[in-house]
């Protein structure tokens, strides 16, 4: 190997090292949402980085299944379409919460004339937070749910893609949501924050089989 590219590979091995070191480190100290924000602006954290944070804690997102990129695709077109011109669908973005800074697969939030250009959504603008659930279901409900509730977030589903269910929370509090129903995907519901509007969970779910 000639001295430029050992050189290269040196340097390559030395940001490999350092980016493990600030991973290890960022994993072991609970982080506030602003010192979030100060390490994603000074660059040591960046898009490209599959992570979020929860309650204080940076962790890595789970890598997505075909299913399960499908059907957030398919959920999220629905519900931009009957939603048209009532609220903005953002897919896989961050929202801003007290102590965590999530990035739910569909958020459904006020519209904003910038469209946030200057701020993540804050719980006063959530309608509605849904996660896709292929293989975290525990995740979503027992780590996810109750951020969610805490965060005062009127609405949450978790749209279960192996058993076609969804799980509908609502009433949330410091405790949890206090009320959790699952539905079969061929039933219809209404969101709280759009009641004339009728939502069908077949059209969130992709077409038997997949």
């Amino acid at each position: 190997m000639n001295a430029d590219k050992e050189g290269i590979c040196n340097c390559y091995n030395v940001k490999n090292s350092i980016e493990v070191e600030i991973m290890t480190a960022t994993r072991e100290k609970t982080w506030t949402v602003e010192e979030y924000h100060r390490i994603i602006e000074a660059g040591i954290l960046n898009e490209d980085d599959k992570i979020e944070l929860l309650d204080g804690r940076i962790v890595e997102m789970s890598a997505q299944t075909p299913p399960h990129a499908a059907t957030t695709q398919r959920s999220s077109d629905y519900i931009k379409e009957i939603l048209a011109g009532q609220a903005h669908i953002r897919t896989q973005l961050p929202i801003t919460l007290a102590t965590s800074e999530p990035e739910p697969d569909i958020a459904v939030v006020a519209i904003d004339p910038s469209f946030y250009a200057t701020h993540h959504p804050n719980p006063s603008e959530i309608f509605l937070l849904i996660e896709v659930s292929y293989s975290t279901l525990q995740i979503d409900r027992y780590e996810k749910a109750p951020i969610y509730a805490r965060a005062n977030i009127a609405e949450y589903w978790i749209l279960n893609v192996l058993d076609r269910e969804a799980h509908i929370y609502r009433n949330p509090g410091p405790q949890g949501y206090q009320s959790e129903v699952v539905l079969q995907d061929n039933s219809l519901i209404r969101m709280l924050a759009f009641p004339d509007i009728e939502i069908s969970l077949s059209e969130l779910f992709l077409p038997v089989p997949f």
